[in-house]
């Protein structure tokens, strides 16, 4: 996805946020079909993806993944679900206080590592078994992002999430 050029009126609105994020909860998938191991900390390898997690690999695009906290409620609901569990929605990452579809098609900080927004997470259909008939559907719109790692370090939870400006290259 490309961004408008950043002195264009859409450019000036899309990289306009409020603020910084938050990182809630990480989660690592050591192998298939097995539930998520949630972690206070984790090690992004740049090019790759989080160590322990069963998707670090020369990944590319999706090297981690993130949704919306503030969508966790919205999908129980339409799940018919009085609330989930994280690790129930298989992403790595759950970060509030900032849209994180805001972050597709540009670079952002999570602590010291940087990432760069590639695609939306879409729900696979392992979501209808997770979730129970309709939670394929209850996460379409809700799955959130894809990104890949360019800088690795540490990721803790409670570490802010901020977009990096266009114009810092």
């Amino acid at each position: 996805m490309s961004l408008p050029p950043p002195d264009s009126p859409l450019g000036i609105l899309m990289s306009s946020l409020p603020r910084a994020g938050r990182v809630e909860w990480i989660g690592l998938r050591p192998q298939r079909d097995v539930e998520m191991v949630a972690v206070t900390e984790a090690l992004a390898v740049a090019g790759r993806g989080l160590q322990g997690d069963r998707y670090a690999s020369d990944s590319g695009k999706r090297g981690i993944t993130l949704i919306q906290a503030e969508h966790l409620p919205v999908i129980a609901a339409l799940a018919d679900h009085p609330q989930l569990a994280a690790s129930l929605l298989r992403r790595n990452v759950v970060v509030s206080g900032i849209p994180v579809i805001a972050l597709k098609g540009r670079r952002f900080r999570i602590g010291d590592v940087l990432l760069e927004g590639t695609d939306d997470c879409d729900p696979c259909s392992r979501m209808e078994a997770a979730l129970g008939p309709g939670g394929f559907n209850a996460m379409r719109g809700h799955g959130g992002l894809c990104a890949r790692i360019l800088e690795g370090g540490q990721l803790r939870t409670g570490d802010a999430v901020v977009p990096v400006p266009a114009d810092a290259g």
